[in-house]
């Protein structure tokens, strides 16, 4: 079996050997293909991620390439984790947005946008040259915004499903702090890409999500960052990523006075390549927690598993909503379990959502399906409009004052801005 990874040069690279080394059982990876345009950094990461393969034992081989056309030929998967433009573009997702009184951050608001107008057209390149060098294999996207650049895999009939780490996140918190193996915690997580809540968590058919609350409420408020009085009223437990939405004045002061998240991975990532370049490092280090992206190998491992072994398990996974939520369209791309085989991703039934997720829910999935017109067709017009209809702008004369600074920013990865 032979898994690509492009944006192989990522530091969460060695996050993810580790994983292939200690799962697999699951995922019996033969080779292991790191694909990336930054030769040095890639060598110096593909150089650990063999290391780490031989101190776990495993037989498979780490390979490095900077050509993806010969590396994905033979592939069953391709697992997609880029950054186009680096931290610096993200460093200006962060802050721009942030001059008009909107959050800064680069997967939601103006900031997400931006991301998607750079992201989307390189993946969708890049899954073309997939489906010529190998038909059948799965894309597996774990690049940011995962909904928006999922949803154009698939309306350009690519074998597409998107992967996010928070559900195994809180599996991995839930069971930690119940005391029970986190592949025993079921969630009831539903909602889009970066908007999720967990309206229940079943521990051997028994929903424990009011002890949670009761027990583990001030945990679940510093991961949150959300009071838990908040959770205990609607009864379920958001994505931190919801309080950008319930607090969205807070979330902008507070980021008006502190370094962006982009200047912090940035010094992060320094430090990391340090490391990495340490011979006699062969494991992954602690540092590595603080990047973000915890438990990503083994939501890639175990979702990819599925995909390449025909399990039928289940798994929260970025997919099609083909009426699974009945307010949204066929073609909207929502994030909720579903049973993976070598078929794919089938979302699994979801019981009625109440008025306080739902509104939310097609109001940021109707953004999703403008933006995703904009990446793809470009246009500043296009821009505006997909801004106008986000819940976190709304408002005319601010979206065409982001549109322009947005396109602005980002001319040099957007071709038809400079037509």
């Amino acid at each position: 079996m032979k898994i690509v990874v492009v944006g192989g040069g990522s530091t969460y690279t060695p996050e993810l050997a580790d994983g292939f080394a200690r799962l697999r059982d699951l995922l019996p990876v033969e080779e292991l293909v790191l694909v990336d345009p930054a030769a040095e950094r890639l060598e110096l990461i593909g150089a650990l991620s063999r290391r780490i393969f031989a101190r776990q034992g495993h037989p498979g081989r780490v390979t490095t390439s900077s050509d993806l056309d010969a590396a994905a030929e033979g592939a069953s998967a391709v697992l997609v984790q880029l950054r186009i433009g680096g931290q610096q573009a993200r460093l200006g997702d962060e802050t721009f947005p942030l001059d008009c009184g909107c959050v800064g951050q680069e997967t939601t608001g103006a900031g997400g946008l931006a991301k998607a107008l750079r992201t989307v057209p390189v993946v969708l390149d890049i899954a073309e040259r997939v489906r010529r060098a190998s038909p059948d294999a799965w894309i597996v996207d774990f690049t940011n915004p995962v909904g928006i650049v999922t949803r154009t895999l698939l309306d350009a009939g690519h074998r597409a499903v998107g992967l996010c780490n928070v559900a195994k996140g809180f599996q991995h918190s839930f069971g930690e702090w119940l005391g029970v193996d986190p592949g025993t915690v079921e969630l009831d997580h539903v909602g889009l890409n970066h908007l999720t809540w967990e309206r229940g968590v079943r521990v051997g058919g028994v929903d424990v999500l009011p002890r949670l609350l009761d027990e583990h409420g001030e945990g679940l408020a510093a991961r949150c960052r959300l009071p838990v009085e908040v959770m205990r009223q609607m009864g379920a437990i958001p994505s931190y990523y919801l309080r950008y939405f319930y607090g969205h004045d807070a979330e902008v002061a507070e980021q008006r006075t502190k370094p962006s998240r982009a200047q912090e991975v940035g010094d992060l990532e320094r430090r990391l390549l340090d490391l990495y370049a340490d011979p006699t490092l062969d494991t992954k280090p602690a540092l590595l927690e603080q990047r973000g992206g915890a438990f990503y190998s083994e939501a890639a491992i175990s979702l990819l598993g599925g995909l390449l072994g025909d399990s039928g398990a289940r798994h929260v996974a970025n997919v099609w909503n083909a009426g699974t939520l009945p307010f949204l369209p066929d073609d909207a791309v929502i994030e909720v379990p579903a049973t993976v085989g070598t078929g794919g991703a089938v979302p699994l039934p979801v019981a009625p959502l109440e008025p306080r997720y739902a509104g939310l829910i097609a109001h940021v999935a109707a953004y999703e399906e403008l933006a995703a017109e904009a990446a793809v067709k470009g246009g500043l017009q296009r821009v505006e409009q997909a801004l106008l209809a986000h819940p976190l702008v709304g408002q005319y004369d601010l979206a065409r004052r982001l549109a322009a600074e947005l396109v602005s920013i980002n001319a040099d990865h957007l071709p038809w801005s400079r037509r």
